[in-house]
């Protein structure tokens, strides 16, 4: 009720409503523009040409693509760094297996020598394809400097 009246009561002041898409508000106003008022996108409200949209578009695009690189990087650096801490702590406790002497160790001591002998080998492994991922990756995805480069 209350929004009946505000609008009958605007619709009696000298400025009529501006409506999206009334057929009454077709003919935009560029004054003061300097543009040809065809050359308006009308569905924005705005004053961008469509060779500025294009453009505006573009680098969007442009920054959207580095920005999905930068993320690869940091998810691969993040995975990378994971993988050298699992190993330095299982190369730790190796070392503290190694230096006890050979004929001082239980057979479970030797057995845990080997698993994580076997574990190290298998994380530097994964390593290694993580390392040959990130490089795909990085030849997959456009370079910064061949997303600056001008169009």
């Amino acid at each position: 009720m209350e929004l009946k009246q505000s609008l009958s009561t605007h619709l009696e002041t000298e400025k009529p409503l501006r409506r999206y898409g009334a057929v009454e508000e077709t003919a935009w106003t560029a004054e003061g523009l300097g543009r040809n008022q065809l050359d308006i996108i009308s569905m924005a409200e705005t004053t961008m040409m469509p060779e500025e949209i294009e453009l505006e578009m573009a680098k969007i695009q442009r920054l959207r693509e580095v920005l999905v690189r930068r993320e690869s990087e940091l998810r691969f650096m993040m995975d990378d760094i994971q993988l050298c801490n699992d190993i330095m702590d299982l190369k730790q406790e190796l070392q503290n297996l190694v230096a006890i002497p050979e004929k001082e160790k239980t057979k479970p001591q030797k057995q845990r020598e080997d698993e994580l002998i076997q574990k190290i080998h298998k994380l530097v492994q994964k390593r290694d394809f993580l390392v040959d991922d990130a490089e795909v990756e990085r030849l997959r995805l456009p370079s910064r400097e061949e997303s600056r480069a001008p169009t």
